[in-house]
């Protein structure tokens, strides 16, 4: 029983945490790939095209609108009139050929709209670039994501590995209670209880594999990628205070641009519906070739005309009136949505570093249970080995030192996946 207990304490203790070298190479590697893998954020960059070409379509406003026409209607009856043209002589008068034919070519040009252009033009930039933060956004969880299903993957490796060692000890204490019992020396409910245990760890081995299939699948639906080769749990954060972390997530975190930006748009739609209320003073200027001028009306001559015109909005049945309420109202509520999401990042930047406090101390607490249990478990194994202990004490103690281990394995998974959360907050950029 000795050599097993030298085993299974060597087995739990390879799982003590190191420092790993390489440890951030291969979680950047995959979240670099799941942005060019995952389709999402393949459609989120062709919003930002779709957002470019509306910008380059309202810009088009600054230059004229230029437009050729080539026009034939044949026109009966006419206009038309007679008159003498000498004794006996009648003549016919027509005021417009049965032929009309019209070529020109058109420009038209709004030089004066008091602002209208450019405010819609900054709103289209503003639009351009809210797709850009939204594709940075996105890519943000999406990292953030990649990095969770990352060390889960991690995380059950190492727990079906701990199973694995958990079933290899009651399997061979099985072999040396059947020794036992052929010798008369255990009984046959000890041969039962060990088999049972062994049972109920395979079953829990088989959650784990079950789990680690699951994040395998998730890995790959998000890079392509099924190989995770590192094996410990080293994600830095900052040790700054929570008030840094909070104004840190409102310069960098994404999701703060986004509002902002939501924000200005609301601005410049209020500033476009009251543009509605001003005047637009137009020109018009054509140039080509028609006929139907006397004294030949058949015949095509040179014409161009150019003018001025001044629109001026009188009365629209209230609607602008109302649409001017309207981005009133939106405007203010995209403001409180940024207060809002100032108070949801507080209060989830706090929680984050309550849940790292709470499992860094829950593994220096667990260091010495650890201690404890493994002091436990040899006492009673040398006990057992000299028929004080019954099996039952010994497995209890056994028991007692291998759910130690996968609690202390528990509690790093979980405050590592706390910093994760914390640098997601935060907009900090790890990849």
């Amino acid at each position: 029983m000795k050599k097993y207990s030298i085993i299974l304490v060597i087995c739990f203790l390879g799982f003590t945490p190191l420092i790993a070298q390489n440890s951030s190479q291969e979680l950047q590697s995959l979240i670099l790939e799941s942005f060019n893998y995952f389709p999402r954020i393949k459609e989120l960059e062709q919003s930002e095209l779709i957002s470019n070409e509306r910008l380059k379509n309202t810009r088009g406003n600054l230059l004229p609108a230029i437009s050729g026409v080539v026009s034939y209607n044949y026109i009966d009856p006419i206009s038309q009139t007679s008159f003498p043209a000498g004794p006996g002589i009648t003549k016919n008068l027509q005021f417009q050929p049965n032929n009309n034919l019209n070529a020109n070519i058109t420009a038209n040009y709004a030089f004066l709209d008091f602002g209208r252009l450019k405010t819609a033009i900054d709103k289209s930039k503003e639009e351009l670039n809210f797709s850009k933060q939204n594709t940075l956004y996105n890519m943000s969880q999406l990292a953030s994501q990649v990095a969770n299903i990352y060390y889960n993957i991690i995380y059950l490796k190492k727990a079906i590995v701990i199973q694995d060692s958990i079933i290899h000890y009651f399997e061979q204490n099985k072999d040396v209670i059947q020794s036992k019992l052929s010798n008369g020396d255990a009984l046959k409910i000890d041969v039962l209880n060990i088999q049972a245990s062994i049972d109920n760890e395979i079953n829990r081995k088989v959650d784990f594999e079950n789990s680690l299939q699951k994040q395998l699948n998730l890995l790959e639906y998000t890079t392509g990628k099924r190989v995770v080769n590192q094996s410990e749990f080293s994600f830095a954060i900052k040790n700054v205070s929570a008030e840094e972390y909070i104004n840190l997530a409102e310069s960098q975190n994404v999701e703060y641009a986004l509002i902002k930006s939501k924000i200005a748009q609301s601005e410049f739609d209020l500033k476009l519906n009251k543009k509605q209320l001003t005047p637009t003073l137009n020109a018009t200027a054509a140039v080509g070739f028609r006929n139907g001028y006397q004294p030949d009306i058949n015949e095509n001559r040179f014409n161009y005309l150019a003018g001025v015109s001044l629109n001026v909005p009188i009365f629209s049945g209230l609607k602008t009136r109302s649409q001017i309420g309207v981005a009133t109202y939106n405007l203010r509520q995209t403001e409180l949505g940024l207060v809002s999401l100032k108070n949801n990042y507080k209060k989830d930047i706090k929680q984050s570093l309550s849940e790292i406090d709470a499992n860094q101390t829950k593994l220096r607490n667990i260091e010495s249970q650890i201690k404890a249990a493994q002091s436990v478990y040899q006492l009673t194994q040398i006990r057992y080995g000299n028929g004080v202990a019954t099996f039952l004490d010994l497995s209890f103690a056994s028991t007692t030192l291998q759910r130690a281990l996968l609690n202390k394995l528990q509690y790093e998974f979980q405050l590592c996946s706390a910093k994760i959360e914390l640098a997601r907050l935060t907009g900090d950029k790890y990849w």
